[in-house]
């Protein structure tokens, strides 16, 4: 069995920790302008909106650095299916941060719960399909 085939799996478990380590660096982005806005009287959804969309500027920048080695560069459909991935996330994280204030729910502790689905669906996409051959 070639060096590389026997090295595949103990790559692939470096790069689930990579991309934990870059997704808690966008969360804590996220998280920082979510409170900020929340603090600032802007309603948990666009809160939850705007905290995202920067998450996911700084968790794209570090993702095609460290995390999914591209070979030759990013082509526009990964761009284009890493923003599509990006949509389901946000997707779960605001429908969670609404539905979870409107039963109560403080909108920090929302958050957070929603961030479990929405990094493991999102991972799972980018892994399997959009970077799967880098």
């Amino acid at each position: 069995m070639p060096l590389l085939a026997r090295l595949r799996p103990l790559i692939a478990r470096f790069m689930f920790a990579r991309y934990m380590l870059v997704s808690l660096c966008a969360l804590c982005t996220d998280m920082a302008l979510f409170l900020a806005l929340s603090h600032a009287g802007l309603p948990p959804a666009p809160a939850a909106f705007c905290g995202y969309v920067g998450g996911l500027a700084l968790h794209w920048m570090l993702s095609i650095r460290f995390v999914f080695a591209t070979q030759g560069g990013v082509t526009h459909a990964q761009r284009l299916a890493f923003i599509v991935s990006a949509l389901l996330g946000l997707g779960i994280t605001v429908t969670m941060v609404t539905a979870l204030c409107a039963v109560g729910m403080t909108p920090a502790a929302a958050k957070l719960f929603s961030v479990p689905l929405s990094f493991l669906s999102v991972y799972a996409i980018r892994k399997y399909g959009i970077f799967a051959r880098a």
